[in-house]
């Protein structure tokens, strides 16, 4: 079992990114599995920020083999500016990443289409981040895809016109004014880079390495949370976040993952539209989106802010198989003398066991624990962080019968605590 699965266990923005580079380190090869760029991966070391959309955030480790899977949909203008920023040469990068043939394109139209879904629905918006990401998943199920491998074929314009086509006649249903040629020239730009890499079956790849003993850490996008199958649909996205998901979205078998590591934050955000339980739309509400740059990543959106809510991170842990807990933001909360959990929800006075499949309106239950005062940002030893801290934690780990061996005290590499 040389696959490992780290994902992230609420609505996205867990701290993804910089938990891979922080152990990337203990592996081989580091593999995206689903998504597309509405993921926005931040990672921070040398006091520079680095935001990932597209590309498995092992890239910063020259030694490590990088895949981007037949389950992640790839905007190729995005890819490009993400290449160019990133620093190394491309000749450079041709050599750290790989990229599945089978993984599906988002086209120009996807993105326009995205766009005049999300403005016909009205008051009813699900807070797209209007990346084609929707449209791109529909075709792919649709079976009228476009994929990575088709752009080495002598005859992909005359494919791609096909689908332009395809997706012109769509739009004449909306009233949205659009203008294709600004998408298209820097969509063929990034198509000529994507040529420069690696297109390969990337499965059988990762199958034949993992076999020889290399190990894959398998990179989730978004948030349990946000699962087609199990998030809280229709406000989801649109592929399976959970570590099924890295089964299908990588080609690999079941039987080949080890362990399973979630990412939760001290607290909760959540992105755009859809039920929040333990949101505060208050002054303690806005403290944490201070305190915790709860911006977006990918679109600079403000993020919804509230407690820990456990009964949703069971629910999540209980999907995913999850072996260890990595914990992030537990500096934001410092400096509140009371913090509340929230352990279940109330649905009109009765107790709700399980997490609703509809939108319905439930009420939390809290119970609330003691703060604790301390900067704990220059903290490495887990044995020296604030007694209640430690505290919450194993109120934690009680709740959900899972040990946290990760506490991360800040967003740089190195402002993270492993605990045995």
């Amino acid at each position: 079992m040389n696959i490992d699965i780290l994902l992230g266990l609420q609505w996205g923005d867990e701290g993804k990114g910089k938990i891979v580079d922080a152990i990337s380190p203990d592996y081989d090869i580091v593999a995206r599995f689903q998504g597309g760029p509405n993921a926005g991966h931040s990672l921070e070391f040398n006091n520079v920020k680095h935001i990932l959309h597209l590309i498995p955030s092992g890239i910063f480790h020259p030694e490590k083999l990088n895949i981007i899977g037949n389950g992640v949909v790839i905007d190729p203008a995005v890819f490009k500016k993400e290449i160019e920023n990133l620093g190394p040469s491309v000749e450079e990068l041709t050599k750290r990443l790989i990229i599945s043939a089978r993984a599906n394109l988002i086209l120009p139209g996807h993105r326009i289409l995205d766009a005049a879904y999300e403005n016909s629905k009205g008051c009813l918006k699900i807070g797209s981040t209007l990346k084609g990401i929707g449209p791109a998943y529909t075709d792919k199920v649709a079976r009228n895809g476009l994929r990575a491998g088709e752009i080495l074929r002598k005859d992909f314009r005359e494919l791609y016109n096909k689908h332009l086509e395809a997706h012109l006649s769509m739009l004449r249903q909306y009233d949205f004014k659009f203008d294709i040629k600004e998408y298209e020239a820097g969509w063929f730009e990034g198509i000529e880079l994507l040529k420069k890499f690696r297109i390969l079956n990337t499965e059988y790849l990762i199958n034949e390495l993992t076999v020889k003993g290399m190990k894959l850490l398998a990179e989730g996008a978004q948030g349990t949370m946000l699962d087609i199958d199990f998030g809280s649909y229709p406000f989801v996205t649109s592929s399976n976040t959970i570590s099924a998901g890295a089964c299908t979205g990588l080609g690999v078998s079941p039987k080949s993952i080890g362990e399973v590591f979630g990412i939760f934050k001290a607290y909760c955000t959540r992105v755009g539209s859809g039920p929040f339980p333990t949101e505060l739309n208050d002054e303690t509400g806005n403290s944490l989106r201070e305190l915790g740059h709860e911006f977006g990543s990918t679109t600079g959106r403000p993020r919804r802010c509230g407690w820990l809510d456990l009964h949703a991170l069971k629910y999540a842990i209980m999907l995913n198989g999850v072996t260890r807990l990595f914990m992030t933001k537990g500096d934001v909360l410092s400096g509140f003398s009371t913090i509340k959990v929230c352990t279940g929800y109330r649905s009109e006075g009765k107790e709700c066991l399980e997490i609703p499949f509809t939108d319905q309106a439930v009420e939390p239950v809290y119970t609330e624990l003691p703060g604790w005062e301390e900067n704990i940002s220059e903290i490495r030893e887990f044995d020296k962080l604030p007694k209640n801290l430690r505290s919450y934690i194993a109120f934690v780990e009680k709740q959900t019968g899972v040990p946290v061996t990760m506490v991360s005290v800040g967003p740089d590499r190195e402002e993270t605590i492993f605990r045995k």
